[in-house]
């Protein structure tokens, strides 16, 4: 099938390729010159693991294209994603003016009938605005469907491949069936393709990322609440999910979810709900535990050393908002750095992937390490704020001798509390006691 998705960030650029991949001719678009001629050179413009080499095995097969031009992507596709950001607006609504401006420009150089595919995630109500953009501009026919994503970042390319679901909002016979041929290679192993009006198909991914932050942030409760009053939330945890009703995934404390979807996503359905006369008192808090919970680790840090941090030296392992991504978008590392700093603080990082986009946030303000324990020298205490891989399993002689002291204020509870009382450090973690 030939298909154009318009938008190379993450979902674009995963969906375009991952579609390439089972044989599709795709055709990315992109109004960023500079952008399109470096992946038209096999430069893959973000980390995500396994990308690349799908990447340059469709470009080399022939499959996967790249331009600027929106009118050379409506001629060659019949599907056309919208893969667009809808970043969040200061009240908290999703901003669709990228989506709605390329919807109208499609009305002005559609030529024949197009599927056009609403990929980016959206507020209930998108696609009558996408259909009534492009309405305004041709009277050719077109059906708009929309098809949220639900990729997690580091692992977005095996959940294309593999997805547990997916879900087609159409009230079309004609495009729900063009929809359910493209991905019918994606779902050979039995998992559904659901298919359901457009304002359902909005509103479930909104519905999947709030209520997976709720969780999040309701085991984030647990866990301040276990410290208080000496609980381990490590067992509690282990007791809740092997209920088969609640699971096992998503119950793990730390300071707080970031990246592009948690956030945007809550808050946006959050307005939606105002907008509709309809107030979530579950989101309101939800949004007010999680940003306290991004730096629940400074008022620690402070009483440590006795509420002067100046001039004292912090080294934090982790800058984007989860493993596997160079992501920083509401990584709660930022909010971390910005309060040492706002002290008086020095800070040193290391991340596998993200300092350079951290480095063009912050600058010369931070010290950026070539490794892990180059980050410790010289340190007052060590800050973990991202679960990468490689920082489970520290030489800890190494990281006490890189330290002033041994004293690490840990934000993923990477550590066993027993090993770390063993080593001799002041370990302090997530709902669970202190060394």
């Amino acid at each position: 099938m030939k298909v154009s998705v318009i938008g190379t960030g993450y979902v674009g650029l995963v969906t375009g390729t991952c579609l390439a991949e089972t044989g599709n001719d795709v055709l990315c678009i992109d109004i960023d010159e500079n952008k399109v001629q470096k992946m038209t050179q096999g430069e893959v413009p973000i980390y995500e693991p396994h990308l690349d080499v799908l990447f340059h095995r469709n470009i080399n097969a022939n499959r996967l294209h790249f331009s600027t031009s929106l009118d050379e992507g409506l001629e060659h596709g019949d599907i056309i994603f919208l893969a667009l950001p809808t970043p969040e607006d200061e009240d908290g609504s999703a901003d669709l003016s990228y989506v709605l401006g390329a919807a109208k420009e499609i009305g002005k150089l559609i030529k024949d009938y197009k599927v056009i595919v609403d990929k980016s995630t959206v507020p209930v109500g998108t696609s009558e605005k996408v259909r009534e953009a492009i309405s305004n501009e041709t009277n050719v026919d077109f059906d708009v469907v929309s098809n949220p994503e639900f990729l997690r970042e580091g692992f977005a390319v095996d959940d294309f491949l593999k997805p547990e679901r997916i879900v087609i909002g159409s009230n079309s016979e004609k495009a729900t069936a063009l929809m359910e041929k493209l991905y019918k290679p994606f779902v050979r192993s039995g998992n559904p393709i659901i298919t359901m009006d457009e304002k359902s198909a909005e509103l479930t991914k909104y519905a999947a990322n709030a209520f997976l932050a709720t969780k999040i942030t309701f085991m984030n409760e647990i866990a301040n609440f276990c410290e208080i009053v000496g609980a381990d939330v490590d067992k509690v945890r282990a007791g809740m999910g092997t209920d088969s009703r609640i699971g096992k995934r998503f119950l793990f404390p730390g300071i707080g979810y970031g990246g592009s979807c948690f956030p945007k996503d809550v808050k946006a359905l959050h307005k939606s709900g105002k907008d509709a006369g309809y107030e979530f008192d579950i989101l309101n808090a939800v949004i007010k535990v999680n940003d306290l919970q991004k730096k629940v680790l400074i008022p620690r840090i402070d009483a440590y050393f006795n509420n002067d941090i100046k001039d004292k030296t912090f080294a934090i392992w982790g800058l984007a908002f989860k493993p596997e991504t160079d992501d920083i978008r509401e990584a709660p590392a930022l909010y971390i750095i910005e309060e040492l700093l706002n002290r008086g603080a020095k800070v040193k990082v290391f991340d596998p992937e993200a300092m350079p986009n951290v480095k063009r946030k912050f600058g010369n303000d931070l010290t950026f390490a070539s490794n892990m324990y180059e980050a410790l020298e010289s340190a007052d205490a060590l800050i973990v704020c991202t679960e990468w891989s490689i920082f489970r399993t520290p030489d800890f002689d190494r990281l006490r001798a890189g330290l002033n002291s041994p004293t690490i204020f840990d934000g993923r509870n990477l550590y066993d509390l027993k090993e770390m009382e063993k080593e001799g450090f002041y370990y302090s973690s997530i709902g669970r006691k202190t060394n």
